[in-house]
């Protein structure tokens, strides 16, 4: 089932944003936020933009939000989305539903644009977006450092019509 995000979901949405911080690279954070930082920047996007989660058998499995962009007024029209699983549910269809159902929340919303930003190589998430029509149109090399290596990002663009 998907719904909406809210703040009760935290504490799971803290669980499993700390499975990619402590074992991954496709965030850059290095420090597992507490419940009540991970609340605060949820606060604003839950109260402002798209923002769902997708409930199996009473858990989270997934969740997803889109969020500004950048801060200057001309990029209001324009988001960055986020997703991330429970390590448990990869691979059953929930991040497609999940996207699918932001997308459709940002059209309704009149966004234009929406940027995935992901850390290479993250072969799952590239082939999510690109199977949602995102285009590639960026590509930084040796950007950030995790775990003893340098990783490259690359930008996925979706234009919303």
């Amino acid at each position: 089932m998907i719904r909406p995000m809210t703040l009760n979901d935290v504490s799971e949405i803290t669980c499993i944003y700390a499975h990619y911080v402590n074992n991954t690279v496709v965030t850059f954070d290095t420090k597992v936020p507490s419940e009540t930082e991970m609340c605060e920047r949820l606060l604003p996007i839950i109260g402002n933009c798209p923002a769902w989660v997708c409930v199996e058998e009473g858990k989270i499995a997934g969740y997803c939000y889109a969020h500004e962009w950048k801060t200057k007024k001309a990029y209001s029209s324009t988001a960055e989305t986020t997703i991330y699983l429970h390590p448990d549910h990869l691979r059953k269809g929930y991040g497609r539903i999940l996207m699918e159902q932001l997308i459709e929340d940002c059209r309704k919303r009149s966004y234009h644009a929406l940027i995935a930003c992901i850390t290479i190589p993250n072969e799952p998430s590239v082939k999510l977006h690109e199977r949602l029509d995102f285009k590639q149109v960026s590509h930084f090399h040796e950007v950030g450092r995790k775990f003893n290596r340098w990783l490259d990002v690359a930008d996925y663009e979706l234009i919303l019509e």
